[in-house]
């Protein structure tokens, strides 16, 4: 399921309606619903709420211009590999994608690549490999802001490093620095992020947004979106 837009967005037009044409909110809300396919408002909200994407097309679609979205696993259950399919899917729509790791070397990445896509090339002009000890929230910016055009994913290696080095701003005024660019530049920001060695698998099979692994401050409200992988298994 893809809107046009995200739902607050669609809400604004519905506003904008209700001025215009001088009609009901409830009114304007259910023409916007029928513009999208959907008899009504509700139902709209509805499947919203209720779609949850299973695959990385999906998990795609799901993703809108200005998402900030964090994908979370413990440690070798596929968080990196879920980013790599996701840019690599969007490569595939001809969408400028890059992927900066302060974890991984571009060989190992390029081998995670090939992996899951024998046919990826090793030039190819729509992904951007960046393994620099410099990468920050300020680097990042630097390094797209010529190539990045809406839709682009910019996906960083990961949320816990950004910071790692003292010399870099704290996490929070990063974050809060990626989260203007990328509604500035209708672009997407996808962080992997680690989950906190306390979450007990004992007592609950998938984490939360409430587990993610936090060595400094970071409101975790500025991510609008989050998935958790498990096996390769998508979990909202």
């Amino acid at each position: 399921m893809k809107l046009t837009a995200p739902v607050h967005v669609l809400k604004g037009k519905a506003k904008a309606l209700k001025r215009s044409q001088a009609i009901s909110m409830t009114e304007a809300l259910d023409q916007i619903a029928r513009a999208e396919g959907f008899s009504s408002w509700s139902l709209l909200q509805s499947k919203v709420k209720a779609f949850a994407p299973k695959t990385t097309e999906e998990l795609l679609d799901y993703l809108y211009p200005g998402d900030l979205l964090l994908i979370g696993a413990r440690p070798g259950l596929g968080k990196t590999t879920m980013a790599l399919q996701l840019l690599l899917q969007a490569i595939k729509q001809g969408r400028q994608c890059f992927f900066f790791s302060l974890e991984y070397s571009k060989k190992a990445l390029i081998e995670k690549l090939t992996a899951l896509d024998q046919q990826f090339e090793l030039n190819q002009p729509l992904l951007a490999l960046d393994i620099s000890d410099e990468i920050s929230a300020d680097y990042i910016i630097n390094q797209t802001k010529e190539r990045v055009t809406e839709g682009s994913l910019i996906a960083v290696d990961y949320l816990q490093l950004l910071d790692q080095n003292r010399n870099k701003p704290p996490l929070q005024q990063q974050i809060e620095d990626l989260k203007s660019y990328a509604r500035a530049q209708k672009c997407i920001l996808v962080f992997i992020s680690q989950i906190d060695r306390r979450f007990d698998e004992g007592e609950r099979a998938i984490p939360t947004i409430k587990d993610v692994r936090l060595p400094n401050p970071l409101d975790m409200g500025l991510f609008n979106k989050s998935v958790f992988v498990k096996n390769g298994q998508i979990y909202i």
